[in-house]
């Protein structure tokens, strides 16, 4: 269940009409590693076990290639309230000892991170690689919304699409959260094993530093927003030679960095 129907009073300056509305649903979710509650996520219900998946490599949890065994332990009206998941001491990463202490709302990637030297994160530079036509990005994005189902029916959603260096879907999934987003679909292409394809990430909001860190982590070179991209996430992508491109509209755009992987044509700038 992705949405639910609420009564609403919709009003203007000539009347005051009561409704059926669809809201997208955001209920909490405990991930338990090894029987132990690790955190809880604000998250739209579906694709669970893909932002689980999705978070602990982006968490430095869990990098190997294997899947894992996920368990649901507790659930309410047939949406799982607790999920356990089983890691071997010895595949447990660095950031398992980072364990988040707060509650991760669907807004805030960095919510329960104890210490600023937390939300670093390090690597090797991603090396250049294919350059890109502007309008190939305006074609994936009306790819992706054709999946955007709940975001159709509530208007409250935002979505993540990965696509490959031919402009091909490799997944695209949705929740209330940006980052929640971006967990489901990085996290389905490591279940498929199908990540070292991955080529364009494409979100439906804005783009934070976590959003950046995300895509390095999976060695996705670039990011395309329809909205704005903040200061640090313009930073991150410098330093990580990532290409991030924001207010991808009405064909138009914005590069932030890097925009070497622009190929050069006709087209607009």
């Amino acid at each position: 269940m992705q949405t639910s129907t609420y009564q609403a009073l919709k009003v203007n300056q000539k009347s005051q009409t009561f409704l059926n509305d669809n809201l997208v649903v955001e209920s909490p979710l405990q991930i338990n590693i090894n029987n132990e509650a690790y955190t809880v996520v604000m998250r739209t219900p579906n694709d669970d076990i893909e932002l689980i998946r999705g978070l602990l490599f982006a968490e430095d949890i869990y990098k190997k290639k294997e899947n894992l065994i996920f368990q649901i332990v507790k659930e309410e009206h047939k949406i799982p309230t607790i999920i356990n998941v089983n890691i071997s001491e010895k595949d447990l990463g660095k950031g398992y000892l980072n364990k988040r202490t707060l509650l991760s709302v669907s807004s805030c990637g960095i919510c329960g991170k104890k210490e600023l030297k937390d939300i670093k994160v390090d690597g090797e530079k991603l090396k250049k690689s294919d350059t890109f036509l502007s309008n190939d990005l305006h074609i994936m994005f009306s790819k992706m919304e054709v999946f955007q189902k709940t975001f159709f029916a509530s208007g409250g959603s935002h979505a993540a699409g990965v696509f490959n260096k031919k402009n091909e879907i490799l997944s695209i999934k949705e929740d209330i959260g940006r980052h929640n987003a971006v967990d489901k679909a990085i996290g389905d292409l490591l279940i498929k094993k199908q990540l070292n394809h991955a080529h364009f990430l494409l979100v439906s909001g804005r783009v934070s530093y976590e959003i950046v860190s995300k895509a390095f982590l999976a060695k996705i070179p670039i990011i395309v927003a329809v909205s704005a991209c903040s200061s640090l996430a313009v930073d991150f992508a410098k330093e990580f030679g990532i290409c991030l491109i924001g207010f991808t509209r009405a064909q138009k755009m914005t590069i932030y960095a890097n925009p070497s992987y622009l190929k050069k044509s006709l087209s607009y700038v």
